[in-house]
């Protein structure tokens, strides 16, 4: 194979293998090196918290995932560099010639998925599997922290619409996963828009103070943007005056766009009591026969305000959320870890003090046991050759333990690559989101309340239980 030549400025998801921890290539090279390239390894990717004290987790990433594996090779311009950094040049053409020949099982994007169960399994070479490692953390681990605060989010606002405005406070690059994970999770549109054309997802935006600003008057402002926008007119009411000057303004506005044979679609409150200031735009703007005319609110809100201004009766109709949504606000990170299970088909298990940190070995699958009703009960994990089974037992505390022999069981992993090839079609971010949603409704409202949701239950087979604790002792 020829060495592949690309422009350096090309992005991650065109060039991903060099997109990774530096120990990643140090550690395949010692497989390497030791002739172990040809061992077969499996890891689980899961992780042992839900983010923001919350109930669970929605799975994204996958899709991204997936493209990276489509493109991963490694560049000539790559590996001089890492032949600079001082790795051998019978590894450099290993890597030159790597074609990734993995399998690999995951949960359907849009998932809501809990900690501890595997997510995602990956299964090949012990180099292949490793190198892989810090991509799947860095992609899953982000976009489903922030397909998990879009579907919070979504669940306080109800019935009223979410846009994503938080682009411009992103970190960096990572807006364009961020405004892809709002949609997995929940929110309608983004104000994105690059984002919106990659993904296909819809872009929607109204109007910046400077906007306003930047003309002798407000009125003058309002009056151009709805000449050039009479359909979609959504007018900035808190630049100088909300309720003495804005919201008069736009309703001057909004009667010569009727006299034009348009309608006002709305205005946007960007500041102050956005409660106190809702209901008085309310009044106002119904005083003038304008019931038609929707109230959005912007301004650092998150699911805690959104609920807040809800249950105060705010007569608000859509919710731009930025900061606290893309920047997955109070909880900046998810847990996610990338654990070893086997080598040759040998269980493999990491041992800690803290005994939620001990891993569990082995090839496994995941169930999820339903009710009657089709609601969510629990997860059992079981090693791969388990059947159904009939009871669960606390990972920790065996002595806890749950009958699942009545319930519906389904697995929830499903096959992603199977010895390289692709064995699905990557879901745009509009169906991950249908099936996110759908998934939603089937799990119980006790585990979606904020206050101390219910803890779901995540359990694991007696077999499980026992392999694990014959590895513990064989180590001690």
């Amino acid at each position: 194979m020829s060495l592949v030549t690309s422009n350096p400025k090309t992005s991650v998801l065109q060039r991903p293998a060099i997109y990774t921890d530096y120990y990643e290539l140090t550690m395949a090279q010692g497989y390497f090196l030791a002739g172990r390239k040809d061992d077969r390894a499996s890891f689980d990717y899961f992780f042992r918290d839900n983010p923001f004290d919350g109930g669970y987790v929605i799975f994204a990433g996958l899709s991204d995932l997936i493209e990276i594996i489509e493109n991963y090779a490694f560049h000539e311009d790559e590996l001089a560099y890492l032949r600079a950094q001082g790795f051998r040049d019978e590894f450099l053409h290993y890597l030159q010639d790597l074609e990734l020949n993995v399998t690999i099982q995951a949960a359907k994007e849009g998932e809501v998925v809990f900690p501890r169960a595997p997510i995602l399994r990956v299964e090949g070479s012990i180099i292949e599997a490793q190198i892989l490692e810090t991509l799947i953390l860095n992609i899953l681990n982000f976009e489903s922290l922030i397909a998990t605060k879009a579907a919070r989010i979504k669940y306080a606002a109800g019935d009223h619409k979410v846009l994503d405005f938080g682009l411009r406070r992103a970190q960096g690059f990572g807006g364009i996963q961020a405004s892809k994970a709002a949609i997995i999770g929940g929110i309608e549109a983004t104000s994105n828009v690059y984002s919106a054309f990659k993904h296909g997802i819809p872009a929607s935006g109204t109007m910046a103070h400077s906007w306003i600003q930047s003309f002798e008057d407000e009125l003058t402002a309002f009056r151009k943007y709805a000449e050039y926008y009479p359909d979609n007119c959504i007018l900035l009411v808190d630049t100088y005056d909300t309720l003495g000057q804005g919201i008069p303004n736009a309703i001057e506005v909004a009667r010569e766009l009727e006299e034009a044979g348009h309608q006002l679609k709305g205005i946007r409150l960007d500041s102050g009591d956005l409660a106190y200031f809702a209901r008085k735009a309310r009044q106002q703007l119904d005083q003038a026969g304008l019931d038609y005319v929707k109230i959005a609110v912007s301004n650092q809100l998150d699911e805690r305000l959104i609920k807040s201004l809800l249950n105060q009766r705010a007569p608000i109709d859509l919710f731009g959320v930025g900061t606290r949504l893309v920047t997955g606000y109070e909880s900046p990170a998810l847990d996610g870890v990338y654990k070893l299970a086997s080598i040759n088909d040998e269980p493999k298990l990491k041992v800690s003090e803290n005994v939620e940190k001990t891993t569990l070995p082995g090839n496994k699958k995941v169930m999820r046991y339903s009710d009657a009703e089709g609601m969510f009960y629990g997860d059992g994990i079981l090693l791969a050759e388990d059947d159904d089974g009939k009871t669960i037992h606390h990972p920790f505390y065996p002595a806890k333990h749950a009958d699942i022999a009545s319930f519906s069981a389904e697995p929830i992993l499903h096959s992603v690559y199977k010895n390289g090839n692709l064995q699905i079609d990557p879901p745009t971010p509009i169906e991950s989101a249908a099936y996110a949603r759908k998934r939603l409704d089937k799990l119980n409202a006790e585990h979606k309340r904020f206050e101390n949701p219910h803890i779901y239950k995540v359990g694991i087979s007696q077999k499980l239980m026992d392999l694990r604790d014959q590895l513990i002792e064989k180590l001690k």
